[in-house]
């Protein structure tokens, strides 16, 4: 069996409308979960005693992360095949290159998905380093976003649909990363814990609240970054780098508020 053979039912229509669908409803599940969790979940939990807390935690949770890290996985798995096929492995981007771009800037594909690696470790940094500064952590990581959609805008000529759609798979690949590497990793400690009548660690609870609601903040942008670009609202945009910037931040402030509006919300 060829490469091709492997490839070509991939990017067929068929094969994208496929993982399209995957796609999407894998997302569902990740940010209805991750919705849940911080603005439901949150002022619910501090409501429960020790010995409530002791019976629901063990039992709710591991299900509810179950979907949550698995919807996270195939989310971020279905949306680089998609990358892949329609912007690498096909004629998509070279053909989009805009005019005054050498079309051997193509070439320079692998340095674009190498970004979104590499933007995950500054992410990381970033969130060590500013664990106390929420906005000013946001910010930080919003220009790093910028920047890495102004380099493959002027440098390697992507269109701007892809200029957006490669500063959402930044922020996904970096929501995904959250998921597995620090998230679940805490979680299964502070359940443990809880399980066994014990105070989890002060440090990974703050460490788990706090990326969960970094990947809050980052999913309202990146629903518009993901589900948008075919609008000619955002292919039509000269400087998409300037428009990515400019939904962060708007994403940043709705998202703000919901977060004020969920703290109100009182059970019976």
């Amino acid at each position: 069996m060829d490469f091709d053979s492997i490839i070509d039912p991939l990017k067929s229509d068929h094969g994208q409308i496929i993982f399209r669908w995957f796609h999407i409803t894998a997302g569902v599940i990740w940010i209805v979960l991750l919705y849940f969790f911080n603005w439901v979940n949150s002022a619910f939990a501090p409501t429960m005693d020790g010995d409530t807390k002791k019976k629901v935690v063990p039992e709710l949770m591991p299900r509810a992360l179950f979907w949550f890290r698995w919807g996270a996985a195939w989310t971020w798995i279905t949306g680089m095949i998609l990358l892949i096929t329609q912007y690498y492995i096909g004629d998509y981007l070279q053909n989009a290159l805009r005019d005054d771009v050498d079309p051997t800037a193509a070439s320079s594909w692998g340095l674009a998905l190498a970004g979104l690696v590499v933007g995950f470790l500054i992410y990381d940094i970033l969130s060590k380093q500013l664990s106390g500064k929420l906005w000013v952590n946001l910010i930080a990581w919003g220009a790093v976003v910028c920047a890495y959609g102004w380099y493959i805008d002027s440098a390697l000529g992507f269109p701007a649909r892809g200029v957006v759609i490669h500063c959402g798979s930044m922020f996904g690949t970096a929501m995904a990363a959250n998921v597995w590497m620090r998230i679940w990793p805490a979680q299964k400690r502070i359940i443990s814990a809880i399980k066994a009548g014990e105070a989890p660690d002060g440090a990974d609870v703050a460490m788990a609240g706090l990326r969960s609601k970094h990947n809050t903040f980052m999913s309202v942008p990146l629903l518009l970054f993901m589900l948008g670009p075919g609008q000619a609202a955002i292919t039509g945009v000269s400087q998409p780098w300037l428009f990515v910037a400019f939904i962060m931040l708007v994403g940043f402030l709705v998202t703000q508020r919901l977060y004020n509006v969920a703290a109100k919300v009182e059970g019976f």
